[in-house]
């Protein structure tokens, strides 16, 4: 981990709405900046062994897949967002030049998000003090990052919503699943108690219904999703068909739990040798 001193912007390693467009690479390379010591002591601490934990499910290629997906995507929406926000207000100071996107949190909620997928059901200590489910988490974090961006704090913090969107599309629709279907490679998590309703509270499932139908037929018109031949949602967009499709979204995740079974049987030995080929190590950046 390298340490970097500054004292101002620094165009080419962060996300700057109005600069960044002359350093494409800053779309990716951000999330190796960290400009305070508590981001970066919370990217130290989660990132790598999140990483670590995916890698076993995914393999090498998948995760840096779902990293590159959630923090690239994340930062391009951000990226527009901050123009739009621009046109609207015609304030550049602020939209433009004033704010600078940076870190993990993307790739942080979108960890949390496929935990979430993976073991909803566990219990999890935060800070040593607080037990709650890996499912309620992601709210959670997203609650954090809502509060802030009313109070004033848009940059870093809406970076969270946008990669909890980005996270969630991806498992959802686009992430492959080699060899988990008798007819074929499937495609992202299509199950019921994964889809975007079951992150809302009931008086909000209607409406998002319509919207995600609507968004689902012009998606899936524009061949924007992948389709396979164990497609988990070939008839909509919330709901999962009983009988066959249901048993194999039900078998595929039994299947991650037995291939994490049989990681954790690994000697003592090799394991504590082993070393992830995916990790994520920030620069510490000071303001």
């Amino acid at each position: 981990m390298a340490t970097m001193e500054g004292d101002g912007p620094t165009p080419f390693l962060t996300l700057i709405p109005g600069q960044s467009i002359f350093y494409p690479w800053t779309f990716v390379t951000s999330v190796f900046v960290e400009t305070s010591i508590f981001e970066l002591v919370a990217s130290l601490l989660f990132v790598p062994a999140g990483l670590k934990y995916l890698e076993r499910l995914w393999g090498s290629v998948e995760t840096v897949k779902f990293i590159v997906a959630s923090v690239g995507a994340s930062n391009i929406i951000a990226f527009a967002f901050n123009w739009i926000e621009f046109m609207a207000t015609g304030d550049a100071d602020l939209f433009l030049y004033g704010m600078e996107y940076h870190g993990q949190m993307s790739l942080q909620i979108a960890l949390l998000v496929a935990f979430t997928q993976l073991i909803p059901e566990h219990q999890v200590q935060v800070l040593g003090v607080i037990k709650t489910r890996v499912k309620s988490l992601p709210m959670a974090y997203l609650t954090l990052s809502t509060v802030l961006c009313i109070l004033g704090y848009q940059c870093p913090w809406i970076i969270i919503q946008f990669g909890w969107f980005v996270g969630w599309i991806y498992l959802r629709f686009y992430k492959k699943n080699t060899g988990d279907s008798i007819g074929g490679d499937t495609y992202g998590d299509r199950s019921e108690t994964f889809s975007l309703i079951s992150w809302f509270p009931p008086f909000m499932h209607y409406p998002l219904t319509l919207l995600g139908n609507f968004v689902y037929s012009l998606a899936t018109r524009f061949h924007l999703i992948p389709t396979s031949s164990g497609d988990l949602e070939s008839g909509g967009y919330t709901q999962v068909p009983q009988g066959t499709a249901r048993a194999e979204a039900e078998r595929r995740r039994y299947a991650y739990f037995a291939h994490m079974k049989a990681f954790n049987s690994i000697s003592v030995t090799e394991h504590w040798h082993s070393r992830p080929l995916t990790s994520v190590s920030p620069i510490l950046l000071h303001p």
